[in-house]
């Protein structure tokens, strides 16, 4: 299932198996690089990930390392709290396997896996249709 996200960016749906999205790209102060795509940091935290909480996800971050855990929070700057947590390289990382709960820098973050059931699809295709049309009248104004 494709959804069209604003900024025309494409969002795919599998039917089972991992959902991946990657984060904005962002320049070394945070900044978007696009700015047709910037996002109002004001609101509430990133949809697709405030529905997965509770739900066990993978984190890729951008020195490579993967971290699996419980989904606790979720900021609008792409802060993560991870529960319960296991490093999928124990052996590259053997002084984190004695960590169990840790925060994430939203600007470390490369990527977000999440289980494709615990996506709930019919939230984001509305969500995704009311901000593409806010969108268009916004621009016909």
């Amino acid at each position: 299932m494709d959804l069209v996200g604003a900024g025309g960016s494409l969002v795919t749906l599998p039917l089972d198996g991992i959902l991946t999205f990657p984060p904005l790209t962002t320049n070394r102060r945070g900044h978007d690089k696009n700015p047709s795509t910037r996002i109002d940091t004001t609101k509430r935290p990133p949809l697709l990930l405030d529905t997965t909480t509770n739900h066990e996800v993978t984190i890729e971050l951008k020195n490579d390392l993967s971290i699996r855990g419980t989904l606790k929070s979720v900021d609008q700057f792409l802060n993560i709290k991870l529960d319960d947590i296991m490093v999928l390289e124990e052996a590259k990382y053997p002084h984190l396997t004695a960590v169990r709960n840790v925060f994430i820098r939203g600007s470390v973050v490369r990527y977000v896996h999440l289980p494709a059931g615990a996506v709930d699809t019919a939230l984001l295709e509305d969500a995704t249709r009311r901000e593409a049309s806010n969108a268009a009248t916004a621009k016909g104004r």
